[in-house]
């Protein structure tokens, strides 16, 4: 696959011999050494090892293993949420019990790590391995998530427990990691209305929403530092795509039929729209009124439609890989508009459905985070659809575009 093709393969032939020296012979290129040598041999052995297995990663990486930080990041909103002033009391009381503070620095701390070091892997790869950079913005599922890394930014800077929405700092960072969005909007959107290929019929796909979210996910961080301007600007952006977006993916015309079996678990993003939508707009009017409502009850309605399908991630659930992190976030940004709410009409019902939200999250969380742990040669697998197309594309000097041949949705 394309890591056994990047790869090279080191040859080692050491001949011991009271008169004769060591000959190493890597990459086809013999090298000899005195036997007083052999320290320095091994060493650039292993160096040559290690760059061996950088470059594998690297060729393997690609964006949408920023999935993790997203849904860390909006772990670390989650639990930022029930930090606030405004929980009440059948709320504070399970908080006190998990110490929310130090869970909440500890969780934002590896947030920030883990996002850090899976973006100096993608800027390794923008580096060394461009080509396949440019195949995944090609890429009809892949360009989706370049949007990613800048959603777990934004994600981390609101939630940053140093750095006050008010500060200079903040909105430096906010135009740093808001206008690398707005440039993919413009270059995403633009290719639905004038390229054949690339009409929305013909590239929508679940992962398609990531977009919405980024420009719901900016307007939330904007409307914090209160420019309410930009923030509706983003907004109507996001969610006059969106209407768009899930008129086309409801009439299932193609994009849904393209995406890898492998991928399904980003059919959760159909309800992390919506409740996402819901709390950006709670952040401009500053109140849960009923147009945040309305979008929390559908994106409520569709996590209910799904959760009553499990066949449907059947095939997805044989083997763990990465795209199971798809779960986390619609999860987390689901609870965090349920607690809005439950804060807002303040009945029992409300509360018991936030709690139970809540719980199920972190405990879906925790769990990714433990398999992640334990499965970690699993991590880069070489059947992995979007790194395989990627690989494919670049050695025949392909551009990645959606394929023709799909199957009837009917």
């Amino acid at each position: 696959m394309a890591a056994q093709s990047c790869q090279s393969e080191i040859e080692q032939v050491i001949q011991y011999s009271s008169s004769s020296p060591v000959t190493i012979s890597t990459n086809n290129n013999d090298i000899n050494y005195d036997q007083q040598s052999l320290p320095t041999t091994t060493m650039i052995i292993l160096v040559d090892r290690l760059l061996n297995s950088l470059r594998s990663i690297v060729t393997k990486f690609h964006a949408g293993y920023f999935r993790i930080s997203l849904s860390l990041g909006g772990q670390a909103l989650l639990w930022k949420k029930f930090m606030g002033p405004r929980t009440t009391n059948a709320t504070h009381s399970v908080v006190l019990m998990i110490n929310s503070t130090s869970t909440f620095l500890v969780l934002w701390s590896f947030a920030l790590f883990t996002l850090i070091f899976l973006s100096l892997i993608y800027l390794l790869k923008c580096l060394f391995n461009f080509k396949m950079v440019k195949a995944e913005f090609l890429h009809h599922v892949g360009v989706n998530y370049l949007f990613v890394p800048w959603i777990s930014w934004l994600l981390l800077l609101q939630t940053a427990p140093f750095l006050a929405p008010t500060t200079p700092t903040y909105l430096i960072l906010w135009w740093i990691f808001s206008v690398p969005v707005v440039l993919l909007d413009v270059k995403i959107y633009g290719q639905w209305f004038t390229k054949g290929k690339r009409y929305l019929s013909m590239a929508a796909n679940p992962t398609s929403q990531l977009s919405v979210i980024g420009n719901l996910v900016g307007a939330q961080a904007a409307a914090r530092m209160g420019w309410r301007e930009s923030a509706v600007g983003l907004f109507s952006l996001g969610m006059v795509h969106y209407l768009v977006l899930f008129v086309t993916l409801y009439q299932r015309l193609a994009g849904g039929d393209r995406l890898p079996a492998m991928l399904r678990p980003v059919f959760f993003l159909f309800f992390a729209a919506p409740s996402m939508a819901s709390l950006a707009w709670e952040s401009i009017v500053g109140d849960f009124d009923m147009v945040s409502k309305m979008l929390f009850f559908l994106s409520l309605f569709l996590f209910l439609s799904l959760i009553c399908r499990p066949m449907l991630f059947k095939r997805s659930m044989r083997r763990f890989n990465i795209a199971w992190w798809a779960y986390s976030f619609p999860m987390t940004v689901l609870a965090l508009a349920s607690f809005e709410y439950a804060e807002e009409v303040k009945g029992g019902i409300a509360h018991v459905l936030m709690l139970l939200l809540f719980g199920l999250s972190v405990l879906v969380s925790l769990t990714l985070v433990a398999l992640t742990v334990i499965n970690t040669k699993m991590l880069l697998p070489d059947n992995d659809p979007i790194t395989t197309t990627l690989f494919h594309s670049t050695r025949n000097n392909l551009l990645p575009l959606v394929s023709t041949t799909t199957t009837s949705p009917h």
